[in-house]
């Protein structure tokens, strides 16, 4: 049964009220990320907190275990205060709102960024070894250790969702095989410890010049390089080669601070090299399976950077393995023409393409489009169930959270809007690619406030973060909204 964000809340402000005495003065849903938990950040004149729900309580079980164990050795991950009975709820320590990757944004890549990856890098390494004493595996709510199959099921991964769709013949059975092999030789790495298992900057909270790491859930025992290679070979990052080398041998020098002993180098750097190669194919299996089945465009767009990671690669490293059917068709997913399928065309401050988006009352009829070109689309929302026709909604709008929360998680509102950017999707590229100047974009609810209010502002939000096209947004029943 699906719990609706009104009872998650209230089930969070009820837990945090019968342990702490500190006033809610404010309390705020963090954007959905790629996970099916619900972040909360809640807010009173003393501190924060950061509460989570998540129906898988194995999963749970798993953080609050590995969150204890590594609080209890002095890392820096959040410190859980309340659970929940049936452990679908936790309350945790705030650790900011900055991730590494907000920084990168933010900074560039400076010197100042070049320290948080080191700090990162150093808490990695005590996390990975010191971590790993004394540590209950058993508490790992998937696999205990990513070995040999965990490895193929990467590799798989990144087959079904990602190479498969491309459409390339390729010998399965040799490439099969070769999976096979690469999965065997990197199961084999000596230095086993634990892995967080995604290690990346947006699992990197950066606070008064200090890091610290969340969503170590899936941690489980594994090579020491596939983490490092994780963050070092981020697509999002796209941190520079000199950066990459210069962080993996500080990296090396921590670790083998922590171990009090020097590693093999050589291989140790080969095996690095491969679970590198492990690690972007999991990441564009990941992207294929978010953006060309789940169609969301976030994904969809980090594909180009990805593959251009892979011709990097291949290119230039070596994993010590002969794999050729593998290496021929890792060249031709880099190619420049399967990179090109998934570049959208962008606009720039010379593109004349204005789209205009209307929200819109089919009591008063649709929107007439004055622009000489006339065309566009018209939503009808109608078959989305209305917030309004509930008393705690009818006087707010889609632009209100609550709203928001209800048609995302209680309709198919999500479903719906994926279904009319694969529709209007198609328009803005080839209008952007002919140099039109004029798209309209409808949605019509009964009143004007709920449902067509929220697809507008959604459909913006897109077509702006997608293709970086001007916009202009009216809610057309504004002032005859429901007060």
């Amino acid at each position: 049964m699906t719990v609706s964000i009104e009872q998650i809340s209230n089930d969070i402000k009820n837990l945090f009220v019968l342990n702490n005495n500190e006033k809610i003065t404010d309390f705020q849903m963090i954007p959905l990320s790629g996970s099916n938990r619900v972040y909360f950040r809640i807010i009173t004149p003393q501190s924060t907190y950061i509460a989570a729900y998540n129906a898988n309580n194995k999963e749970n079980d798993s953080f609050l275990y590995f969150s204890n164990h590594f609080q209890s050795i002095g890392l820096p991950v959040p410190k859980v205060y309340y659970v929940n009975d049936d452990h679908t709820i936790y309350i945790q320590e705030d650790m900011g709102k900055e991730t590494l990757l907000d920084k990168i944004e933010q900074l560039d890549k400076n010197e100042k960024i070049f320290s948080f990856y080191q700090k990162s890098l150093s808490q990695l390494a005590k996390m990975q070894i010191k971590g790993d004493a004394n540590l209950d595996y058993n508490q790992c709510f998937a696999a205990k250790q990513f070995g040999r199959q965990a490895i193929l099921n990467d590799l798989l991964y990144f087959k079904y969702y990602f190479l498969d769709t491309l459409s390339i013949p390729y010998d399965k059975q040799l490439l099969q095989e070769e999976f096979e092999t690469l999965s065997k030789y990197l199961a084999e790495t000596e230095h086993q410890y634990f892995m967080f298992r995604d290690f990346q900057s947006r699992n990197i909270l950066v606070k008064d010049d200090e890091v610290s790491f969340i969503d170590f859930q899936g941690g489980m025992k594994g090579a020491l390089q596939y983490d490092v290679a994780s963050l070092l070979w981020q697509a999002k990052a796209n941190l520079s080669e000199e950066w990459r080398e210069r962080l993996l041998d500080y990296y090396i020098s921590e670790v083998e601070l922590v171990l009090d002993k020097p590693l093999n180098k050589t291989v140790f750097i080969h095996q690095y090299n491969g679970f590198v190669l492990i690690r972007l194919l999991q990441v564009l299996g990941a992207y294929g399976f978010r953006g060309l089945f789940e169609r969301k465009s976030h994904f969809i767009s980090s594909i180009p950077l990805a593959l251009k990671n892979i011709r990097l690669f291949v290119e230039n490293k070596n994993i010590g393995l002969t794999l050729p059917v593998f290496h021929e068709l890792l060249l031709q997913i880099s190619s420049e023409e399967i990179i090109n399928r998934f570049i959208v065309p962008q606009a720039n401050h010379n593109t004349p393409l204005v789209i205009e988006i209307n929200s819109f009352s089919y009591r008063n009829g649709i929107p007439v489009c004055n622009n000489e070109s006339g065309g566009g689309y018209v939503f009808d929302m109608r078959g989305i169930l209305n917030p309004g026709r509930f008393d705690d909604y009818k006087k707010l709008s889609g632009l209100d959270k609550p709203v928001q929360d209800f048609l995302n998680e209680r309709t198919k509102m999500v479903s719906f809007l994926n279904s009319v950017w694969e529709v209007v999707d198609i328009s803005v590229e080839n209008y952007l690619e002919r140099g039109f100047e004029h798209l309209s974009i409808n949605f019509g609810c009964t009143g004007g406030q709920h449902r067509s209010v929220f697809a507008a502002e959604q459909t913006a939000k897109h077509l702006q973060e997608k293709y970086k096209v001007k916009v202009e947004l009216t809610h057309t029943n504004r002032a005859k909204w429901v007060r």
